[in-house]
This record gives C-alpha cells, sequence and structure tokens, in this order.
C-alpha cells in the first residue's frame, strides 16, 4: 500500500503528469482556435432589409452579401404591398448573420386567396354572419323582402348578382344578403 502512494510522489509520476498536461492545454488552445476558424467567429453579416423588394431583386442583392434565400408562404395576401414582394423575413433586417445564412422569405401573393361561399341560405342573419366572416367574407348591405322568416337568408349577392353557395369569390369580398322581414 505505501508503495503504491509512493509512486504518486514519484519523479516518473510527476514527469509523465507534467507533459499530460502541457499536452492537454495544448490540444485545447489548438481545438478553440480551429473552432474560431471554422465557425468564422466575429465575421458577422448584417441582415439587409429586402420589405417591399420583388424576387428579381432579392437574388442580386442577397448574392452581394454572400446570402442565401428560401420562400416560406405566399398566402398571406397585403394590399399594402406589390404583388410577388416580400412582406416578412426572417433573420430580420439589421440582424448580425454568418455568410451563407439562408434568409426564409413570406412573399406577397398575386390577389387574395379565392375561397367557397359557404351554405347561408334559410338561416338567420347571426348565424350567416358568422358562418361568413369566419371564412373571410366581410357582410356587405342588407336588404329586406316580404317573407314569413324573420332576419332568414333568403338570398346571398355578389356585386348586384344573386349568387349561389359553394360559388368561388376573393377572400375579402363583400358579400350581401337578402333577408326575410317577417310580414306575408
Amino acid at each position: 500500500m505505501i508503495n503504491f502512494f509512493r509512486f504518486f510522489l514519484s519523479k516518473l509520476f510527476l514527469k509523465q503528469l507534467l507533459w499530460a498536461g502541457l499536452l492537454l492545454v495544448l490540444l485545447i488552445g489548438i481545438s478553440f482556435y480551429g473552432l474560431n476558424k471554422f465557425t468564422q467567429h466575429r465575421e458577422n453579416i448584417q441582415v439587409p432589409d429586402l420589405e417591399a423588394l420583388d424576387i428579381q431583386t432579392i437574388a442580386s442583392v442577397l448574392d452581394q452579401y454572400e446570402l442565401r434565400f428560401e420562400v416560406l408562404d405566399s398566402t398571406k395576401f397585403n394590399a399594402l404591398y406589390p404583388a410577388f414582394s416580400v412582406i416578412e423575413q426572417f433573420p430580420l433586417a439589421g440582424s448580425d448573420v454568418k455568410k451563407g445564412r439562408k434568409i426564409y422569405l413570406t412573399i406577397n401573393p398575386s390577389g387574395f386567396r379565392k375561397l367557397s361561399v359557404p351554405d347561408v341560405i334559410q338561416i338567420t342573419k347571426r348565424n350567416a354572419e358568422t358562418k361568413l366572416t369566419a371564412v373571410g367574407f366581410q357582410l356587405g348591405k342588407i336588404t329586406y323582402r316580404n317573407n314569413i322568416g324573420k332576419d332568414m337568408v333568403l338570398q346571398i349577392r355578389y356585386q348586384g348578382k344573386a349568387i349561389k353557395p359553394g360559388t368561388i369569390l376573393p377572400k375579402t369580398s363583400k358579400i350581401d344578403l337578402v333577408l326575410g322581414n317577417g310580414k306575408r
């Protein structure tokens, strides 16, 4: 047992321990140096503002910055932006990123998405309004016609013309309702 403890205090063991410590410090130093070079530490590029730019312009701008892009989604129409222009980007403009980073873009489509008009005939105005707005339509003019069903939807109209349920219209279209007034 005493020989075992003497070995830890011997010159040979202490010499080997010193060499192992120096080798460990050297390996850690080389690793940190290599990681800094490999990960391009502190070599950042600021993301340009791409909002309202079209796809062709985006490609040339991001090439200059050595960045890439990917279109995430194109279903959110925003009337404030031109068709096929950027309405959102991630990372945001001004963010620091590495060379070659992918910028995710949301592009404005050419118009509102087309939707099918739900069947609201023979239901109350309140239910019809809920169904239409839930889908994405807006309630337009309401007119009344003699019919025993008070506030019962008799007809749906778009731009002054009668339409049938299932008609395809752009989202946010104003749909007019013809309701019964409760009189025979």
